[in-house]
């Protein structure tokens, strides 16, 4: 009797397991998500194809060892015996460092299987682990175990959806990693850069800056709004301008002079100023207000955002005396 690896190709067979196949792909379609990627693809294996269980590993950095990141089916925990393989150890582990895949539908008579009890009584018989390779890359490993022996047309749509899972495994790992270089730049660029108070008061030329309270780092979002608010009131001439520190926030204050007398004009001139800030102001909770003075000659100002210990969710406070 032929094995059914070497078997020829039914048609109708693989179209079915083609479209079923499809189907685990579309559920990760467009995810940067590793994690989620890798675990769509071990549960639609167990669910389309009736596989005793899947898994996949993932190349850790450092491409000494494979990290296991889903497991479906039989067994769905990833912290057991073979959550870290090192490269070269092991089946998986030696069809990360060869690049080759290994098929068997015997496996309890395969000489490298560890425990052949175990595959006799779970009834294991079917075994195939495909490396997920792009270019000259290995990012990890899949394999599947079934309780019957694996079809040709199964195996056809498993090399085919590996092609799938290795493309959107890479966009998001690649994804992953550049956001985590973003972050640690922002993170460092945040708290290295000029303090606040040296910057906006290099922007200044018609008034001298009053700091009030210790200065604490910020948030990019935070420092940009502030760096924006002051170049708008440089450009109007600020007469007073001062940056106040509490626990719960960070503020400034200042007054401008106002070149037009009548009411309609000045809110038409606080609009062309202070019009475009109102949108990041309060995505991050914060308060912008404005007041005339008793002698319409002068606007104070305030913009006040909320600290890094402070809630920002839900939270959007704009008050003005005068319309902005």
């Amino acid at each position: 009797m032929p094995d059914p690896i070497t078997k020829l190709l039914d048609p109708t067979r693989l179209l079915f397991d083609l479209q079923r196949g499809s189907e685990i792909a579309q559920s990760f379609s467009g995810c940067l998500d590793s994690k989620a990627i890798a675990e769509q693809v071990t549960q639609g294996l167990v669910e389309k194809f009736d596989c005793a269980f899947a898994r996949i590993w993932l190349t850790e950095p450092d491409q000494t060892a494979l990290r296991l990141v889903a497991s479906s089916g039989m067994y769905t925990h990833t912290n057991g015996a073979f959550a870290r393989v090192p490269m070269g150890s092991y089946k998986v582990g030696k069809i990360a460092q060869n690049r080759v895949s290994f098929l068997s539908n015997h496996l309890a008579d395969e000489p490298w299987v560890g425990d052949r009890e175990w595959a006799i009584a779970q009834q294991i018989r079917g075994f195939a682990g495909y490396p997920l390779v792009i270019k000259d890359r290995v990012i990890g490993v899949m394999a599947t175990f079934s309780h019957h022996a694996m079809a040709p047309e199964f195996l056809e749509v498993l090399q085919t959806l590996c092609a799938m899972t290795t493309i959107a495994l890479d966009a998001a790992l690649q994804h992953q990693s550049e956001k985590q270089s973003w972050r640690s730049s922002a993170h460092r660029l945040a708290y290295n850069q000029d303090a606040l108070s040296d910057q906006l008061a290099s922007i200044l030329s018609t008034a001298r800056l009053t700091l009030v309270g210790t200065e604490q780092p910020l948030p990019l979002s935070c420092v940009h709004i502030f760096l924006q608010a002051t170049e708008r009131l440089n450009r109007v001439d600020c007469a007073y301008c001062k940056l106040i520190y509490t626990p719960d926030a960070v503020a400034l204050e200042a007054i401008v002079p106002v070149p037009l007398p009548k009411v309609h004009e000045q809110e038409d001139w606080i609009q062309s100023v202070l019009g475009e800030l109102l949108m990041p102001v309060s995505c991050l909770g914060g308060v912008l207000q404005t007041q005339t003075d008793t002698s319409q000659k002068a606007i104070q100002i305030l913009l006040k955002i909320p600290s890094l210990s402070g809630s920002t969710e839900g939270c959007l406070h704009i008050q003005c005396s005068s319309s902005v």
